[in-house]
């Protein structure tokens, strides 16, 4: 379930032992990584070390990064990205070598990528090897409503679900509802940020497979660690309910670009020694100050210092795209705002990629691994995905050889009886604005008891409205996705109050100091959260 770097990197692996079918909601190519344009994090310089990529991964991690999965990915990146190299993907060089940026966070310059629209390209190779690829399939416009487990079988009901068999897939060019099954299954379905107004996340974005994970039963970790990207491009105009904010790449300011006031003053100084290169959930939160204290609706990143050879060659997109706006990169200053961009949360896995159901594997944005813990360091999220494909894929394989699988004559089909189309779409409209408004004025960067209790009052509200209006009406992509927006919104704000204190991506005016007794994950079920 989903074609980004994870599932199309995973797919390609298992295809040459078994059958793949890649479910994705709308075109392949839409997807989370598609829009990733600073790069892949990996240790390849002589300068460089796995010791140092690794002190900079926990150390933004702020204390919840797990050793183990932090070392997995490091260790493994460099053969990793050979292999993507092998494939066809055409990194950035420089006199033949792999040119190395440098991010927010990294001690050393080490991301590697193509130009600024790394995942574009990483996502056009890989799709070209799918394409080829006789083992696999691909369903677009597909979207997965829920997961088959045991309560889904015949004569087997049961309160704890321990398998995946499948899953329940709409099909929304057809209007129909297929049943998957599949001896093993993978969500690879990105990442949450449409519950927000202001997002650098595709619409796509709506944490489905997290939502669908958690009502099968698996243990979900650390929602409450969303990374708001600190630039994103500040456009004044009216949000629609799917917008897209376009990124502006951390690797500018690795490459020099200076984050300012209105009024043309380096403020990044007051708040950490690294300046402009601070991780991003503090420079995230000094826009947030200086906007507040200030009145103003964006700070400004000024590039202008930089040589215009190197912000053409190495950043063609953005200076494309804030031309197009009336913004000469080369000599005006860009203005920019805080958008969600990542969850370092999701569904829990190990090593390999499983989660707590049997033959359910959960890789990507999804999946909560224990790399990022409360903060990722930039350009992590790429290599983690990449990394865990391939730990999935050998698994999966050792998986196929030695387990046992129901019968399929046990599990019904889809059952519509009692469903009716109805003309009252402007309930979903409103309700998906609804919880964009109150995710951003309240769950956002900067949280108190007072925003999340009235959130959590809110949210629980209209979730029970679309359970009542998804029960009697019948399905549609935009319904399913209203209900999983509804469902991660909640398990969001319910893992930020379980957190009494400040750490990495979630700070809270109540508890502003780090606490040791919350050195630990923040794990929930949909047995243990009503």
């Amino acid at each position: 379930m989903g074609s980004g770097i994870a599932g199309l990197t995973f797919a390609l692996k298992a295809a040459r032992y078994a059958k793949v079918l890649i479910i994705t909601k709308k075109e392949q190519a839409e997807s989370n990584t598609n829009y990733a344009q600073g790069g892949i994090a990996s240790v390849i310089s002589s300068d460089d070390s796995y010791k140092l990529h690794i002190k900079d991964t926990l150390e933004t991690g702020a204390g919840l990064s797990h050793l183990d999965a932090v070392e997995q990915i490091v260790k493994n990146g460099p053969h990793l990205i050979n292999e993507l190299i092998k494939l066809g993907v055409n990194f950035s060089r420089s006199n033949g070598k792999l040119e190395l940026g440098m991010e927010g966070g990294h001690s050393r310059n080490r991301i590697v990528h193509a130009k600024d629209l790394t995942g574009k390209e990483v996502e056009r190779a890989l799709l070209f090897n799918v394409s080829k690829n006789k083992n696999i399939a691909i369903l677009e416009h597909h979207t997965a409503i829920d997961l088959i487990t045991e309560h889904n079988l015949i004569r087997k009901k049961k309160n704890n679900y321990t398998s995946c068999y499948g899953a329940y897939v709409f099909d929304e060019l057809n209007e129909k509802i297929i049943t998957v099954i599949s001896k093993l299954c993978v969500i690879c379905t990105g990442g949450v940020g449409q519950v927000y107004l202001h997002t650098t996340n595709p619409a796509i974005a709506t944490g489905d497979g997290i939502a669908i994970g958690y009502r099968a039963g698996c243990k979900i970790g650390n929602m409450e660690f969303v990374q708001f990207h600190p630039t994103s491009l500040y456009e004044n105009k009216p949000e629609d309910q799917n917008s897209q904010a376009f990124l502006i790449s951390e690797a500018l300011r690795g490459a020099g670009a200076i984050l300012k006031t209105r009024s043309g003053e380096d403020f990044m100084h007051k708040y950490d020694a690294r300046g402009s290169l601070a991780p991003r959930d503090i420079a995230a939160r000094a826009i947030d100050n200086e906007m507040k204290k200030s009145g103003d609706e964006y700070v400004y990143l000024d590039a202008a210092q930089l040589k215009e050879k190197d912000i053409k060659n190495e950043f063609p997109n953005i200076y494309k795209k804030c031309l197009s706006k009336g913004i000469n990169m080369l000599k005006d200053m860009i203005p920019v705002v805080p958008s969600a961009h990542y969850m370092c949360g999701g569904i829990v896995s190990d090593l390999n990629g499983k989660t707590s159901l049997n033959r359910l594997y959960v890789l990507g944005e999804a999946s909560m691994t224990g790399v990022h813990g409360a903060n990722r360091l930039a350009s992590n999220s790429l290599l983690e995905a990449l990394v865990f494909a391939d730990k999935a894929a050998k698994q999966c394989r050792a998986e196929l050889a030695s387990s046992k699988y129901v019968k399929t004559e046990n599990i019904p089909e889809w059952d519509s009886s009692g469903t009716e189309n109805t003309e009252e779409w402007v309930l979903i409209s409103q309700n998906r604005n609804e919880i964009k408004q109150v995710m951003s004025n309240y769950v956002g960067i900067v949280r108190s008891n007072l925003r999340l209790n009235r959130a959590l009052r809110r949210i629980k509200l209209i979730k029970s409205e679309i359970e009542t209006f998804y029960k009697k009406t019948r399905i549609s992509r935009e319904l399913l996705e209203l209900r999983n927006m509804a469902q991660v919104s909640y398990l969001i704000i319910h893992s930020a109050l379980l957190r009494r204190e400040s750490r990495g991506l979630h700070y809270s005016t109540d508890y502003p100091k780090l606490n040791k007794k919350y050195l630990k994950d923040t794990i929930i079920t949909n047995f243990t959260v009503k």
